[in-house]
C-alpha cells in the first residue's frame, strides 16, 4: 500500500507539473484562464462531493469566511502564476515557485506560535542567492520573475493558511469553498470593474484545455492528495510536492524546444535551489527521528 502511495503522490505531482505546460498551450489570458479554471473545478468538486459521494457541503459562517479569504489567496497565486508564463516562460515561473519555502519558514512560525527553524532561514537565503543570480542572466524576462515571486509569497500564504482549516470540516469541503470563494470574488471584481464581458473573449479550444486543467490537473489531485495523508507522513507529501518544477522545467524544454531553452547559470541556479530544498528536507527528517 505504501509503494502504492508513493506511486499516486509522484504522478499528481506530476499532474501538477504539467498545469504549467497547459497554461503555456492556452492562449486565453491570465485573468481569462483562472477565471474559468476556478468555475469548472468548482463544479467538478461540487458534482462530486454532493452528487457522487452524497456529503454534506455545509458549514458555519465563520468556516465560510475564512476558506473564503484563503480562497482568494489562492487565486491571486494562478493569477501570478499564469501571468509569469505568458510574459516569459515556464522555466522561470517554476524556478521562482522554489521562494515559497523560504517565505513559508518566516510565515509559519508566526502563525502557528513555534521559533524559526535555523536551518530553514540559511535555505532561504541560499534560494534567494540563486533567485537574484537568475534575474541577473534572465533580466529580460524581468516583468515574469516579478509575477513569479508574488505567485510564491501567495501561494505560501494559501498553504500555511489552508494548513489551520484542516480538521475544521472535511478536507472536501475545504476545497470546494476556498476554489468557489476563489472564482466568486474574481466575478464580483469583474462585474464591478467592467471586465465581466471581457470573459467570453475565449475559444472553444482554450475552454477544452481550461476543461482538462480544472478535472484532470486541479480537482483530482488536490482530491487525491488529501487522501494521501492517510498512508504517507507530510514530510514525504511536501518533498516530494518539491519536485513539481523539475518535472514542469524538463517537460517545457522537451514540448516547447527553443522558447524554454535557458542559459546555463539558469540551471545551475535551478538546481542549487532544488537542492538545497531536499537538503533541507532531510535535515528536519532527522531531527524528527532524534525526537
Amino acid at each position: 500500500m505504501h509503494k502504492l502511495a508513493l506511486f499516486r503522490l509522484h504522478l499528481i505531482v506530476f499532474l501538477w507539473g504539467f498545469t504549467a505546460i497547459l497554461g503555456k498551450l492556452i492562449h486565453a489570458n491570465a485573468q481569462i484562464l483562472v477565471f474559468y479554471r476556478m468555475l469548472f473545478a468548482a463544479i467538478f468538486l461540487f458534482v462530486f462531493i454532493r452528487i457522487y459521494k452524497k456529503e454534506s457541503i455545509k458549514v458555519s459562517k465563520k468556516i465560510f469566511f475564512q476558506l473564503a479569504a484563503i480562497g482568494f489567496a489562492m487565486a491571486l497565486h494562478w493569477y501570478c502564476f499564469f501571468y509569469s508564463i505568458k510574459v516569459s516562460n515556464v522555466s522561470i515561473a517554476l524556478s521562482c515557485l522554489s521562494l515559497s519555502t523560504l517565505f513559508a519558514s518566516i510565515l509559519e512560525p508566526v502563525i502557528f506560535k513555534r521559533k524559526i527553524d535555523v536551518s530553514e532561514v540559511v535555505m532561504g537565503v541560499v534560494i534567494v542567492a540563486c533567485i537574484l543570480l537568475i534575474f541577473k542572466t534572465e533580466f529580460q524576462y524581468k516583468e515574469g520573475i516579478i509575477y513569479g515571486v508574488l505567485c510564491a509569497i501567495f501561494g505560501t500564504i494559501f498553504s500555511v493558511f489552508n494548513g489551520k482549516m484542516f480538521g475544521k470540516t472535511s478536507s472536501g469541503n475545504i476545497i470546494f469553498y476556498e476554489i468557489f470563494s476563489g472564482w466568486f470574488i474574481l466575478m464580483l471584481f469583474y462585474l464591478f470593474s467592467g471586465q465581466i464581458f471581457t470573459m467570453n473573449e475565449i475559444n472553444y479550444r482554450d475552454l477544452a484545455l481550461i476543461c482538462l486543467l480544472a478535472s484532470v490537473f486541479t480537482a483530482f489531485p488536490m482530491l487525491e492528495s488529501v487522501k494521501l495523508m492517510k498512508y504517507i507522513s507530510p514530510f514525504t507529501l511536501i518533498l516530494t510536492v518539491n519536485l513539481e518544477p523539475v518535472y514542469g522545467i524538463i517537460l517545457a524544454f522537451f514540448i516547447f524546444g527553443e522558447s524554454e531553452h535557458m542559459s546555463p547559470i539558469f540551471y545551475i541556479a535551478s538546481a542549487v535551489m532544488i537542492l538545497a530544498i531536499i537538503a533541507n528536507g532531510l535535515i528536519k527528517a532527522r531531527k524528527t527521528k532524534k525526537l
